[in-house]
């Protein structure tokens, strides 16, 4: 019997000392439930600590803690329901994919993939955990394309209105570095919520005339998909500048706050970071030719890939470029031209083949890569110095004005599914991290 008491006492002392354990290691917690989806406590962590970082190295001010973890979760909310749909659709990022944009974004960073990874760490961020994190971003991207592109039309009668515009007004070669800040309105013939969106906007624009960091405060009060990025948006020649800011950036000075501007989506506030001219006229133009596997409903994701690799190991093997388009490439122009597409101006492609053909050295195979169209392997055969021609301005008016309904297209869809969406917040946003 006194064995037994014994041995009691000790198994529930091992018990005691198993929960103190516990209780000073808690377990990962569910911060909010989206759709099909949960979002974990450490993920916001990371999350957090990776904004933090990168704030900091841009020299913004952060926010108070709470305030940057709660526009971090509304942010993994937003990534999570897009995720979702990109799983519904089939959508996937191959490892050699992945690898190859890892070992893309070390090159432009002049770094190898050794020091890419200490650079990571210095943000807080793992290789792997990088390495997810692109290849979300990569499936966001695509699924953005997908969808938001189709809302997207842009006429000829648009462009020639763009041109005359842009004719009739000098802006001597002129770059804008802009930011912006977005207080949204979803219902504007709800009197209340009106009053309160204009009311915050007013009390932001105080602050920023009375000093407040501009990028400070859009990532804390914007509402704008691009808030934790310090409402950044680029630069910005004069004829890029969206439609509702086109006529005020010119205006301002380096970092003057304009006055609140209105939109169907809300009230809005932008600014100038920086200024630069331009006073070339030339541009580098690229003779390129590429082969095309799209995948469809009777060719997987996978499979396209596979053939991709296949028609890159033949190129390699020796096999003429412009026979195999002729007879493999999805892109039947180009392909009945062997895969010629010309001479291609910069800002003429989409984002994906713009940043192979700018990494891709004359003479020298480009790819794999995946573009919204499908996987590319291309080719520049010449490069040469062109000064501006009226096609040239023609492309860049059409890209602007693309640009411009893109961005307005994107924040709608954004609204619309994050409507739509189911979330459970299981704690309060402000008291999800505190760590």
């Amino acid at each position: 019997m006194q064995v037994i008491g014994k041995a009691l006492l000790l198994l529930l002392a091992l018990t005691m000392a198993s929960l103190a354990q516990a209780e000073r290691k808690p377990l990962d917690r569910i911060i909010a439930v989206v759709n099909d989806d949960v979002i974990l406590q450490s993920e916001q962590d990371s999350r957090v600590r990776t904004v933090a970082s990168r704030l900091n190295a841009q020299g913004t001010p952060l926010p108070p803690r709470d305030v940057l973890a709660e526009r971090v979760l509304e942010q993994l909310i937003i990534d999570s329901i897009q995720l979702q749909m990109a799983a519904n659709f089939g959508m996937r990022v191959s490892d050699n994919e992945l690898n190859e944009t890892m070992q893309n974004i070390a090159a432009r960073n002049n770094l190898s993939l050794a020091q890419f990874e200490r650079e990571l760490a210095r943000e807080g961020l793992t290789y792997r955990e990088a390495r997810e994190q692109i290849r979300r971003e990569m499936l966001i991207s695509r699924l953005q394309q997908r969808l938001v592109d189709n809302r997207v039309r842009v006429t000829q009668r648009e462009v020639s209105n763009f041109l005359a515009a842009e004719a009739s007004r000098d802006d001597g070669g002129i770059e804008y570095l802009l930011a912006h800040i977005l207080i949204s309105v979803n219902n504007f013939n709800n009197d209340a919520e009106v009053a309160e969106a204009r009311a915050k906007a007013e009390r932001l624009l105080s602050e920023l005339q009375a000093g407040a960091d501009f990028r400070q405060v859009a990532v804390a009060e914007s509402d704008a998909s691009n808030a934790l990025e310090g409402g950044v948006l680029g630069w910005r020649t004069g004829g890029q500048l969206p439609t509702l800011v086109a006529d005020v950036v010119p205006g301002l000075s380096v970092t003057e706050p304009s006055e609140i501007l209105q939109s169907g989506s809300g009230f809005h506030i932008v600014t100038i970071l920086d200024k630069r001219g331009d006073a070339s006229r030339l541009v580098e133009q690229s003779r390129v030719r590429h082969i095309l596997i799209r995948p469809t409903d009777l060719v997987s994701e996978q499979r396209a890939e596979e053939r991709i690799r296949d028609v890159y190991r033949r190129l390699q093997d020796g096999e003429d470029f412009a026979v195999l388009a002729r007879e493999l490439s999805d892109d039947v122009v180009s392909g009945s031209a062997g895969g010629d597409l010309g001479w291609v101006n910069p800002g003429q492609m989409v984002p994906a083949f713009e940043q192979a053909m700018t990494d891709a050295r004359v003479g020298q195979l480009q790819g794999p890569f995946r573009s919204q169209f499908g996987w590319h392997i291309l080719e520049v055969q010449e490069r040469r110095q062109q000064d501006m021609a009226s096609e040239i301005r023609e492309a860049e008016a059409r890209q602007a004005l693309y640009r411009r309904k893109f961005d307005v297209e994107l924040q709608n869809w954004i609204r619309e599914i994050r409507d739509e969406a189911f979330v459970d917040l299981k704690l309060q946003p402000s008291a999800a991290s505190s760590s």
